[in-house]
């Protein structure tokens, strides 16, 4: 359960990014619904789509653990 010093920065990124992109979908689903804008809405559900996809990609990475012994 240690945390590299290497992965920091990288980790951050994925994780700042993750949210931005899941706040930005989100927006963007919220403004076509209201507007009636099936691109929009396709959008946005692509983008919370990898933003999720990024924030599952650094949580599976952080639990990956060496075998038990």
């Amino acid at each position: 359960m240690v945390a590299q010093a290497g992965e920091g920065p990288i980790l951050l990124v994925k994780k700042l990014g993750g949210l931005i992109l899941i706040v930005l979908g989100c927006l963007l689903i919220a403004t076509g619904l209201n507007w009636g804008t099936t691109l929009q809405i396709v959008f946005g559900v692509l983008l919370l789509a990898a933003g999720v996809a990024l924030l599952v990609l650094k949580i599976v990475r952080r639990n990956q653990s060496s075998p038990l012994r």
